[in-house]
């Protein structure tokens, strides 16, 4: 089978190819102008495109004579304008499912986020599963961006087009250096994570890369009328207690583990006042605010997922445990030269 990634490059996309080489597949990788794609070009089975969401030229000879389509490619920062993330994460969307259809692409695997769910005013919520609705506000741009792009997919399915989506919650494990991991690992370093728990236990759902991509595969591969127009969680088997995953980073790197805690209204206040400074254009179009609502929710608020559903309709189990997938980070972190070179190359 002739496969399509977009999003090559990036942390999931690079560890998708792989994994779609890996099953003999012939791997299309969509590449952006100027990133690089040295490792891309040394993985056997592999032919590398250069283009992005907005080059509809690109996009045609990438989905050329493909039969699946994985999109991983997005704008997932927390700084921009609205037309920069719907032009991305929607308008780009659109664009490759119109283009992989009219290819003759059969399948279409969209990677989005439980943070199309998610709501402001929201509190806890633990085991969740597909039947929650989407919110009538979002958190940012890219949340409601996404919810919007997973609609556009799931709208799109049909007899001889299969669409689906996934919502992995924290992508974690090698190679990543610039998700919520690597940022937490680094602050840790500079010894600037303060413990923001407000004393409550927050219960996490993960996803380790391996399981990411094991959800994928196994994806672009079930029955249609199973997974057809449909969107799934997948996550790690364990309910991650997070500040003690962190204290857990800590000590396995050597690291100042978060015990300085800050008081919730204290917290609460600076957060409120860096959102109230970062609606000035000038700061929102360019930089990444230090503290947002958004990032603060995920710190803050346990959010769990059932992934009964992946289970049942294309037999998801995940295949690496928290343990494995530490071990195989501290494998890779030694491998680049230590935890110090590690934090040096976060992004």
């Amino acid at each position: 089978m002739r496969v399509l990634v977009t999003g090559a490059t990036g942390f999931l996309g690079g560890h998708l190819v792989d994994g779609c080489a890996g099953e003999g597949h012939r791997v299309r990788a969509l590449v952006r102008p100027g990133s690089d794609a040295g490792r891309l070009r040394r993985t056997p089975g592999v032919e590398v495109v250069y283009g992005d969401l907005a080059d509809t030229a690109s996009l045609w000879r990438a989905a050329e004579g493909v039969d699946a389509v994985h999109h991983t490619a997005a704008r997932v920062t927390d700084f921009g304008t609205r037309t920069q993330f719907w032009d991305t994460n929607v308008a780009g969307t659109r664009r490759l499912l119109e283009i992989a259809q009219r290819s003759g692409a059969h399948r279409f695997v969209y990677v989005s986020t439980p943070s199309a769910l998610m709501h402001p005013r929201e509190g806890d919520r633990l085991g969740i599963d597909e039947k929650t609705p989407y919110p009538d506000r979002y958190f940012n741009l890219y949340a409601e961006t996404k919810a919007a792009a997973e609609r556009l997919v799931l709208a799109a399915n049909g007899p001889r087009f299969t669409t689906c989506a996934l919502r992995p919650r924290g992508i974690w494990g090698p190679r990543d250096r610039a998700g919520f991991l690597p940022r937490m690992v680094a602050k840790m370093w500079s010894g600037s994570l303060p413990d923001l728990s407000g004393g409550k236990r927050v219960l996490v759902s993960l996803c380790h890369c391996d399981n990411a991509v094991a959800a994928c595969l196994l994806a672009a591969h079930a029955p249609a009328e199973r997974v057809g127009g449909r969107a799934y969680f997948v996550a790690d088997p364990e309910r991650t207690d997070l500040w003690a995953f962190l204290t857990h980073l800590a000590a396995l790197f050597d690291l100042r583990p978060p015990t300085r805690r800050v008081p919730p209204p204290l917290r609460d206040a600076l957060v409120e006042a860096v959102e109230l400074l970062w609606q000035l254009p000038l700061l929102s179009a360019r930089l990444s605010p230090p503290l947002s609502r958004y990032g603060m929710a995920l710190l803050t608020r346990s959010g769990t997922y059932d992934t009964t559903a992946a289970e049942r309709d294309f037999g998801y189990v995940p295949t690496t445990t928290q343990a494995q997938g530490l071990r195989e980070l501290a494998a890779w972190i030694d491998a680049i030269g230590g935890i110090r070179e590690f934090v040096r190359s976060v992004r």
